[in-house]
């Protein structure tokens, strides 16, 4: 058995083994999938992204209630009489619409419309008529 570390640099074997170990040319001979870049313009959100959105618009209208329950509170000590129902029926009712807002699930996207129901049925063949002859009768 030939010692293989004693062959010489010129050997076509050594040259064949350090060609196939070369990182460079196996790199750019071939692409790997995760290397191929594509473009998807219609896809929607992220789920993780739209439960941030939900959960930023409930805590936003949840700070607005806390606005109107103080606002109220201090108009009340102010004795400003029916002005203090104001901001206290805001402080009651934003509640239910941010607890609906943020239960809602996905928004839906702007491109999903009904699309009205289009028959696929060729049209009835008519044959053409010689010059001179009577139109056939239509059926309609």
């Amino acid at each position: 058995m030939p010692d293989r570390l004693n062959q010489p640099a010129s050997s076509p074997r050594w040259r064949h083994a350090a060609s196939r170990h070369n990182v460079v040319s196996v790199r750019a001979g071939s692409r790997t999938r995760r290397d191929e870049a594509h473009l998807v313009t219609e896809a929607r959100p992220g789920l993780s992204e739209d439960i941030r959105f939900r959960e930023r618009r409930y805590l936003i209208m949840m700070g607005i209630r806390t606005l109107c329950f103080i606002a109220a509170v201090l108009m009340f000590v102010n004795h400003l009489g029916w002005l203090t129902a104001i901001p206290a029926v805001g402080a009651l009712v934003i509640p239910y619409f941010a607890v609906v807002f943020a239960n809602g699930g996905r928004e839906p996207t702007h491109n999903r419309t009904f699309r009205q129901y289009e028959p696929n049925s060729p049209a009835i063949y008519r044959p053409p008529t010689p010059p001179g002859s009577p139109p056939p009768p239509s059926s309609e």
